[in-house]
């Protein structure tokens, strides 16, 4: 989806910013792309392409890029678009909303991280997200979802902070976390200094949705996939293997 959408908060239209503050708090991402070719190639040996949907600035994809014969992309922020396109020269990377996108084509994988889709608000979103999934999935391909926490893990007024610098810019980053309405409601605040901008103060809020584990296996199974849950330290992941009829 190329229009605006208003589940874009402020730090997607920052994309540097975003990608800054997460390397500088030590994200793995190579590690996390090793796993999810591990899990894909355990599945589908023979995978050779791969589509990560909610891509970001790219970083998963430029590790996966040198695992798979192709790789690409989709994101609905337009800045992390364009940020991705420039780590990534010559991997497409499209503009879309994971709800409704349509490459026109299949992948013998699709993968979606960092709890991107804890960004639909309820049960049919999550199902019109897997159904596309599904629907970009070679049969008996292979998808990878991270979800966001279960009701049973969600917590409750957790703050937390973090001060990183990236070449001649210091970026903080604090946090609170509220509890509600099956959701987390985060604010965060961004205090970002550079020699030659000054100092810029955002703030960002992030609507997170609680979904419990029955509602992304159901979904797996509208989408005619088969699914298993691997727990994990973070939110673990969800598996699924795309049927002939996905």
């Amino acid at each position: 989806m190329t229009s605006h959408d208003d589940r874009l908060t402020a730090i997607y239209r920052r994309a540097e910013i975003y990608e800054a503050v997460y390397l500088g708090r030590g994200k793995d991402y190579a590690a996390e792309a090793a796993e999810m070719e591990r899990l894909v190639r355990e599945r589908r040996p023979d995978a050779a392409s791969l589509l990560d949907v909610a891509c970001g600035a790219g970083t998963h994809l430029g590790h996966l890029a040198a695992s798979f014969d192709h790789v690409e992309g989709v994101d609905l922020a337009e800045d992390m678009v364009r940020l991705a396109r420039a780590n990534l020269p010559g991997v497409p990377v499209h503009s879309g909303d994971m709800r409704s996108f349509d490459l026109k084509r299949r992948f013998d994988a699709v993968t979606c991280m960092f709890s991107s889709i804890a960004h639909l608000s309820g049960p049919a979103e999550v199902e019109a997200a897997l159904a596309r999934l599904a629907a970009h999935t070679e049969p008996g391909g292979v998808i990878v979802v991270e979800p966001w926490y279960f009701p049973e893990r969600a917590a409750d007024r957790h703050v937390s902070s973090a001060l990183v610098t990236a070449g001649d810019r210091t970026i903080a980053r604090v946090s609170h976390n509220l509890y509600r309405d099956d959701a987390h409601h985060m604010e965060v605040h961004y205090t970002v200094a550079s020699p030659e901008e000054g100092v810029e103060h955002f703030v960002d809020v992030h609507v997170l949705a609680v979904h419990r584990r029955e509602v992304y296996e159901k979904a797996f199974a509208a989408a005619g996939c088969s699914v298993e849950y691997l727990p994990g330290p973070g939110p673990g992941l969800f598996v699924g293997v795309a049927g002939a009829a996905a």
